[in-house]
């Protein structure tokens, strides 16, 4: 019997918060593993983002939410307007949704967004069959640990969480610039190298590990390459 199928995908949070990010992340998608990205469209290099975007047609990109829970009953308004506007720069759907720091995740929010995205049909990180896996990340304690993102702290990680079915290894790539104020500077940097270093692809190859982006979902699931148990 063949081992059960391993599919991950690879999302790069916060496209268009600077153009340095949006640089980092097209490069670790043409010259690395990234698969995915989550498109933020208030910031000043969303135009850009999506711009680059459109010319990288295997990329899926998502909607990074920006959302005030204090002000949930609202939520539905905040949610219509940031669709319209990622429409309106990609042309198309988002492939997934999530949000800046995970903010959808909070219970006062939570409700709309997932009723919202059951409307549009579309995938909420953290609320669906996709296992989310968060902890490729360079800092502990208000520390940097670049060695939690480099390629042998990938490995590892990998190893250790991932299973059969698919799950998304999110990741925040990006190149300093000065449209980035964020206290995750440096390990954006790290963060690309890693995704770019030849030595991953063959290690993902070696561990029976598919890559795949959101768009391609429906296509595995008809192929039958993710179904719990396959032979």
């Amino acid at each position: 019997m063949n081992a059960p199928v391993k599919v991950l995908i690879v999302t790069a949070d916060d496209f268009g918060i600077s153009r340095g990010v949006n640089r980092g992340i097209v490069e670790a998608h043409r010259e690395g593993i990234l698969t995915s990205t989550s498109l933020m469209v208030g910031r000043p290099a969303s135009v850009e983002a999506a711009d680059v975007g459109r010319a990288c047609p295997a990329l899926s990109i998502g909607l990074h939410l920006e959302l005030d829970p204090a002000g949930a009953p609202d939520i539905r308004t905040q949610l219509d307007r940031q669709l319209g506007r990622f429409t309106d720069l990609v042309g198309a759907p988002p492939t997934h949704l999530d949000s800046h720091h995970d903010v959808h995740r909070d219970p006062r929010v939570l409700p709309y967004v997932r009723a919202w995205a059951d409307r549009l049909g579309v995938l909420v990180r953290g609320s669906s069959p996709v296992r989310h896996l968060s902890k490729f990340y360079g800092q502990w304690g208000g520390e940097t640990h670049l060695e939690q993102i480099s390629v042998e702290g990938l490995l590892r990680l990998l190893d250790a969480e991932l299973g059969p079915g698919v799950t998304e290894l999110t990741c925040h790539a990006g190149y300093l610039d000065e449209g980035l104020v964020s206290s995750y500077a440096v390990e954006r940097e790290a963060e690309v190298r890693t995704l770019c270093d030849p030595r991953v692809r063959p290690a993902l190859a070696a561990r029976g590990i598919r890559l795949a982006g959101f768009r391609d979902l429906a296509a595995l699931v008809a192929a039958s390459w993710v179904s719990e148990g396959a032979a």
